[in-house]
This record gives structure tokens, C-alpha cells and sequence, in this order.
């Protein structure tokens, strides 16, 4: 059983904080409710009904079952489970709010007098409560657990059964972890975002609707935010994404308009290896890396917190060494980079100190000074190489007004030739580091507001910086007369969403695709994986594609862990969890 945090008694006050969660509690309930035994007791069946809410909603029923999960500190009750009905489409458990003051432990045997109630809200789905006025324990019982082997599709017929899933559940994300003590996890495999498969419409529709039936939560059993470590990882590290559970027993359960188990034992968790960084094919290799925030304050130690990165110096440290471990495993020529502090090329400038880490104990990185900018943002685009490996050609191009600048970042866009060979065959190629604006909401109006596909805000902004920075670099920017051209970075758009399809409609490659990479993601965003970060290739450019991959080194996973010595401390020397996105590497031989 979990452990319960420790909390005062409340008696008296739980029905009020019921009221406040949303519990209904109409004045009448329907007529023609099934009659009770002889002796006056409702079967738990018949409480629950075979819908979405009870069909004796605040009626007062007796109940008799077994209590199959203690949490009365922990949930603010009990679920009590009785024989069954001999009807599959309805629950055997409920709920049972009574005060802190009943002291009762799994095996009891109970009968239950109370007020049928549902807690939650209508529209999001609810759970079947008793809101009791007596309890009596009349002995002691067992409830064995119903084994699931599959995803149910209703959860509503298990709803406060004890159960035992034999299905192996893949650890989907952790973002809830922290603050709510819940893993989301999916049958049949990792969840991926619907548009991320399909295009906004009908196809993307089933795939949310199939994820939708899919998931399930695994939670610690208590309502409190901030738990702490999660008692049912056993003291084990928090598992990455990609992770399998099998064994999970526990109780089913519909809180905050979601089906979750509320384990009753830790489960069996099968962690995910953390991947070898790739290496790819082709003579010239390029990276693309969004930073997440890379801040450096005044760059001579000042200027903490800064207004996006790191609070504090060691933490800037830290972060650079594992953006410097990242960089350094993947080995590119050339690498795009987002979310860099926009902050000059000086010396004290958070691009140069990159470099500068690059380089510690020796190297040839470099990067490309654009003068100014690129952009007025707070976070800009930016391009470092290998100056053994490759040169400029030209002076960097950047696009600016319209939609850039203001809300997507400025484009960089700079040509580059390989170092040494016969002049005649020194393939000259294009890079351009891009970041258009993300799907948040903020300040979205008219064609950029949510439109309910998938697309999230700024979707129509998005397009017009897609469409713009395809015109623009149609133009040779860069004068470099070159038609090998990549279009690198974060998109803030999934796969099939409308900017990345401009694109391919203009005829440019998905490198990933091309490359056929399986299920490719560098991004987990609420249990779904999909990738937020493209490589866009030119015609040209395509057909001297050698390979490409993703390196799963962040995107899976969890938070602010890293690897920590005994003192909790990062060694700032290792690749994982260096940022929110995934980096990728494609290879050409030009």
C-alpha cells in the first residue's frame, strides 16, 4: 500500500470540499431505481449503472464490499468493492468520502449507508462517490483483482475496481511527475501527437480518438501537489519515456476528467536504454540543436538569474556541459542552433562562450557573425562549424520584417565549402538555422487562434513565415549561386502540419523520411511524441542525402536529472536531458 501523507483529521468538512470540487448533487434523483435486497442493501452495480454517472444520483442507498484500497488520507476515502451483479457493463466498486476520523484497512468488510454523489465535472467525465453517513465494519473479506490484458476502450465499467493489469504499459511521459505524482502511460506502445501522422481532418481526429483510448494514468494515490519521490518507483530512478511497465495493480480511478490506476504496489518498470549517439554517413555532417535557453547573464559572471536560462552561474556551467557533451558526441560539421541568447558576438556573448567551451583543451569551432542580431527577440538562431572542415563562402543573409522578428526569429542563412580537395569538385551547400513562432496562445487573434485541429496558435503566422522564407531563399540570399540548400531548425510544426507541408508541396525533402528513419520524435509534449525539429532539404540537396537520425538524448528523458553524483550535483559533463528537443545529424556527400 502507498504510503499516506501525514494531515490533521477534517471531520466534518469533507462533504463541503466535495461541494467545492464539483461534486453534483441535484435535488431529486430519477425515478424508477432498481429496489434493494430484502434486507435494504444496493448492489454496488446498481449504484454505479451502466452510464456515465449513477442512476440513483443523490438517492440514499446502503451498500455492502470490501475495502480494496486505504486512502483515506491520501484521497479523502475508500474504494469498497462487493460481489458483482452479473452485469459486465457495470461497475462492482465506489468510492466512499467519510472523514478522516473512520479508521478503516484494506480487507475490511464494510456496509456503507450514504449519499450517491459524483464528483468532477459533467462535461470532462466523473467519478461515483458515496458521500457517507455511517459505516460499519462487519468482518473481513478479499477482492481478487480482474486482470486486463488489453485496452478496454470503456474504463467506466472498472471505475473503482481493483484490478490487475497484465498488458505491458509504455511510459509515455513524466511531466506530471513532480507536481502530481503520476506517470502517463499508453498501451500498444508509445503515443504519438495526431499530427505528427496525419494531416489536421478526419485522419488526425481517429488517431487523437485512438490515443485517447490508449492512455492511462499510473498516480501515487494522493491528492497533494508536490508529492515528493514517487512510492511506487521503489527508489528507482524516474524512468525515461520509451520504458516498460508490466504488473500494475491498483485501483481504477477518474480524477481531473482522466482515467488513472491509483497503484496499491510498485509496478515492474523495464527502463529504456539510453541510445549511443548516432553517426550518419557523408563526408560533410550537419547538426541541428535547439538550445533550450542558452543565457549567460553579463558573460563575466553576472546577471543571474537571467530572464530565460540559467539562475545561477553553476547552473550556466552545467548546462554548457552538456551542450558542449551533446555537440562534441554528435561530431557535425556544421551545426544550426535556436533559442541562443540574443546577445551580440562579443566575447562576453553567449555564442562565443559556446564556442569557447567547444574548444577548451583544443579545437577548430568557430561561428558565424552576422553583424547584428539576428533579430531584436530575446533568443535568436545562430551557426557554428569546424573551421579544419569547412569554410564560409560569402557574407551571412538574414531575413527580417513581416512575421520575423516579431514573433518567428529572424532566419541565418550562410554558404559553406569544404576544406581541401580539387577546387572543381568543392560542392559549395547552404545552411539556413530557422525557429518559427511556437504554438502558445498568447496574444493570438483572428486566422492565429486555436482552431481546434491539432495546430495550436499562431498556425496561420507560421504558414506565412514558411511561405516567406521559401520565396526568400529561392533568391540566392547568399549570392552563392548554389542549389544545395538546407532549411534546418525548429519549426514549432509537426510533420503533416501546414508549414512543413508547404514545403514538401514546393517539392523539398524531409531528410528524416528520405532517410527512412522509423517513427521518427524529438519532442514529448503531454505523452505524445512527434517532431517539432526538421531538416527541409532542396531537390538538389536531396539526391546528395548519405543518411540522417535523431539522437533520443533529451526528448525521453525526465527532467532536471542528468547525471548527479552522491551530493545531488550535476557533473556537467553529460549529454542527457541538455535540452527539451532532441538534436539531429544529416550527412551528404557533396
Amino acid at each position: 500500500m502507498p504510503p499516506s501523507p501525514q494531515r490533521p483529521a477534517l471531520p466534518g468538512l469533507l462533504l463541503a470540499a466535495c461541494l467545492l470540487a464539483g461534486c453534483r448533487t441535484p435535488a431529486t434523483g430519477p425515478a424508477g431505481a432498481p429496489p434493494p435486497r430484502a434486507d435494504g442493501i444496493v448492489a454496488i452495480g446498481a449504484v454505479q449503472g451502466d452510464g456515465e454517472a449513477s442512476p440513483l444520483l443523490d438517492r440514499s442507498v446502503t451498500v455492502e464490499g470490501v475495502v480494496t484500497g486505504d486512502f483515506g488520507q491520501g484521497l479523502g476515502g475508500w474504494f469498497v468493492q462487493d460481489a458483482g451483479d452479473g452485469d459486465e457493463a457495470t461497475s462492482d466498486g465506489l468510492f466512499v468520502v467519510a472523514d478522516d476520523a473512520v479508521a478503516l484497512r484494506a480487507g475490511d468488510r464494510v456496509r456503507v449507508r450514504g449519499r450517491v454523489v459524483e464528483h468532477g465535472e459533467p462535461a470532462r467525465g466523473t467519478l461515483t462517490a458515496l458521500q457517507a453517513e455511517a459505516i460499519d465494519v462487519i468482518g473481513r473479506g478479499d477482492v481478487a483483482p480482474v486482470v486486463i490484458d488489453g485496452a478496454p476502450g470503456d474504463w467506466e465499467r472498472f471505475e473503482g475496481m481493483r484490478v490487475r493489469i497484465d498488458a505491458p504499459l509504455t511510459i509515455s511521459g513524466q511531466h506530471d511527475l513532480a507536481r502530481r505524482g503520476v506517470l502517463h502511460a499508453s498501451f500498444e506502445g508509445r503515443l504519438f501527437t495526431p499530427t505528427e501522422l496525419a494531416p489536421p481532418g478526419p485522419e488526425a481526429e481517429r488517431i487523437a480518438t485512438d490515443n485517447a483510448r490508449r492512455r492511462l494514468l499510473l498516480d501515487d494515490a494522493q491528492s497533494r501537489e508536490n508529492p515528493g519521490e514517487a512510492w511506487y518507483l521503489d527508489g528507482r530512478p524516474v524512468p525515461r519515456t520509451g520504458s516498460v511497465v508490466t504488473g500494475a495493480e491498483g485501483i481504477v480511478d477518474q480524477r481531473w476528467g482522466e482515467f488513472r490506476l491509483q497503484l496499491t504496489a510498485p509496478p515492474r518498470i523495464a527502463p529504456a536504454p539510453r541510445p549511443a549517439a548516432p553517426t550518419v554517413p557523408g563526408r560533410v555532417r550537419l547538426a541541428s540543436f535547439n538550445l533550450e535557453n542558452l543565457f549567460n547573464g553579463d558573460g563575466r559572471g553576472g546577471g543571474f538569474p537571467t530572464p530565460r536560462g540559467a539562475r545561477t552561474p553553476a547552473e550556466l556551467t552545467a548546462q554548457l556541459g552538456r551542450l558542449v557533451a551533446t555537440i562534441r558526441a554528435l561530431d557535425p560539421d556544421v551545426a544550426a542552433l535556436m533559442e541562443l541568447e540574443n546577445d551580440g558576438y562579443d566575447s562576453d556573448s553567449s555564442l562565443a562562450q559556446l564556442v569557447d567551451a567547444l574548444n577548451a583543451g583544443g579545437g577548430d569551432w568557430a561561428f558565424v557573425d552576422a553583424g547584428h542580431g539576428p533579430g531584436t527577440d530575446a533568443i535568436r538562431v545562430g551557426l557554428v562549424y569546424r573551421s579544419a572542415r569547412l569554410q564560409p563562402r560569402g557574407r551571412p543573409a538574414v531575413l527580417e520584417g513581416g512575421p520575423f522578428g516579431a514573433r518567428s526569429r529572424v532566419p541565418l542563412a550562410q554558404a559553406f565549402v569544404p576544406v581541401g580537395g580539387n577546387e572543381a569538385d568543392r560542392g559549395t551547400f547552404v545552411v539556413v538555422a530557422n525557429h518559427f513562432k511556437s504554438k502558445g496562445c498568447s496574444g493570438a487573434e483572428g486566422a492565429d487562434r486555436d482552431r481546434g485541429d491539432g495546430q495550436a496558435c499562431w498556425n496561420a503566422l507560421r504558414v506565412d513565415s514558411a511561405r516567406r522564407l521559401l520565396d526568400w531563399v529561392s533568391g540566392d540570399p547568399t549570392g552563392s549561386g548554389s542549389d544545395l540548400v538546407a532549411i534546418v531548425g525548429d519549426f514549432n510544426a509537426y510533420a503533416q502540419e501546414d508549414p512543413v507541408r508547404l514545403f514538401l508541396e514546393r517539392g523539398w525533402k524531409d531528410a528524416l523520411s528520405a532517410a527512412n528513419v522509423v517513427e521518427p520524435y524529438s519532442f514529448v509534449f503531454d505523452g505524445q511524441a512527434g517532431r517539432l525539429d526538421h531538416a527541409l532539404l532542396s531537390p538538389a540537396l536531396a539526391g546528395r542525402l548519405a543518411g540522417a537520425a535523431e539522437w533520443h538524448s533529451n526528448a525521453d528523458e525526465p527532467r532536471n536529472i542528468g547525471d548527479l553524483d552522491a551530493n545531488g550535483r550535476d557533473h556537467a559533463a553529460s549529454p542527457w536531458r541538455s535540452s527539451d528537443h532532441d538534436p539531429l545529424i544529416v550527412g551528404f556527400d557533396l
